[in-house]
């Protein structure tokens, strides 16, 4: 990690700051540079040229003489490209020169260039800007007794307006703030000279959602390090102690034992609890509230229905109905077994237990007429 003498505007040292390796001590990237310097200086083009085409140019509507029998060579209009006065072939038109140039490549490229200055020791750091009145004399001063020869990027903040009237007439003096800082103008200068207030750190130029996105990452490492060591930490926790065991009984305990069995409340039934209780599950986001106005309900349970919800829903009404219907002729049937009164299946019925009405046939005879029933 690189350490910098910190200055006064009168080249005093006012004690030394360290820079932060991650801007300003790593290997500077060429390959990167050379392309946002490039995008940055396509950027900077108005692409406002224009020519016109021979569709464009006014005249040359008819042929200029015929097409054989002058001697001449074949013309079909005054206005193409190798006629003065004619159209320009292929010639440039408004466009725009931009490049689409990923967030990360802008502050590698800037890292990369803070870094070269850095090794060279071109980066100065001032204490503070104190000029009482916007004086170019006085910022010119100040830079000779900073040893700065050269060009110069001058990082000042916004709000400093005094630093900023007395840089901007130096001509060999570049005045940008913090947020403008960039790749360019690092290595179009000689020296960069920063305050302490102004002096850029591995956070500034990152995104919010590049932020969050580490801060997610540093407190999972956390919970994994915490879980590791509570896995590794011996368990304090007390032993179980064995319970002893019990001596036989003899005839009295025994009797006293039936009695108090005997004498044992009779467990009421299940009540079924709504309210919440102790539930691991209660804090889950997709978990459904208790309400604490509904009304304790008392489960059977001897019931078979599930729940008692279940049972006062009127869709089940049509079979709770039927199902009451078949047991009471099961029931039925049952009395009329045991009472002798229920006969058997046809299947098993024989002709002679069958009534006469059953058994009953028709006769005809030879002339047609139906015969009586035996």
């Amino acid at each position: 990690m690189s350490t910098v003498t910190v200055r006064t505007q009168t080249g005093a040292q006012a004690g030394s700051v360290e820079l932060d390796p991650r801007v300003f001590g790593i290997e500077p990237n060429v390959a990167v540079m050379h392309q946002v310097v490039t995008a940055q200086l396509a950027a900077r083009r108005a692409g406002t040229h224009s020519t016109r085409s021979r569709s464009e140019v006014s005249g040359g509507g008819s042929k200029p003489w015929r097409q054989k029998g002058t001697g001449r060579a074949r013309q079909g209009s005054i206005r193409a490209p190798h006629w003065r006065g004619g159209g320009i072939a292929m010639g440039p038109t408004p466009r725009d020169y931009r490049q689409k140039t990923p967030k990360k490549m802008v502050r590698l490229a800037l890292r990369s260039a803070l870094s070269d200055r850095a090794a060279e020791g071109k980066v100065i750091v001032v204490d503070k800007w104190e000029f009482q009145a916007p004086k170019t004399k006085d910022a010119a001063a100040t830079l000779r007794s900073l040893g700065v020869s050269g060009k110069a990027l001058v990082v000042v903040r916004p709000d400093e307006r005094t630093t900023w009237l007395s840089f901007r007439n130096l001509p060999d003096v570049h005045v940008v703030a913090p947020g403008e800082l960039n790749a360019y103008d690092v290595l179009c200068s000689d020296v960069v000279v920063f305050s302490r207030d102004t002096l850029p750190t591995a956070t500034e130029g990152e995104s919010r959602k590049d932020r969050a996105r580490k801060q997610i990452a540093t407190q999972a490492a956390e919970l994994v390090r915490e879980a590791k060591l509570a896995r590794t930490k011996p368990s304090t926790a007390p032993a179980p102690s064995t319970p002893a065991t019990p001596e036989r009984s003899t005839s009295s305990d025994a009797t006293s034992a039936s009695a108090s069995v005997s004498d044992a409340p009779t467990p009421s039934p299940q009540v079924e609890d709504r309210s919440g209780g102790d539930d691991e599950m209660a804090d889950l986001p997709n978990r459904p509230k208790p309400n604490p106005d509904e009304v304790t309900r008392v489960v059977d349970p001897k019931d078979r229905v599930k729940s008692v919800a279940d049972k006062e829903d009127p869709r089940f009404a049509a079979a709770r109905e039927k199902a009451e219907k078949e047991q009471r002729l099961r029931e039925k049937t049952a009395q009329a077994r045991e009472a002798k009164e229920v006969p058997k299946n046809a299947s098993e019925e024989t002709p002679e237990e069958q009534p006469a009405k059953q058994r009953g046939s028709f006769s005809f005879n030879m002339t047609g007429d139906e015969g009586a029933t035996r």
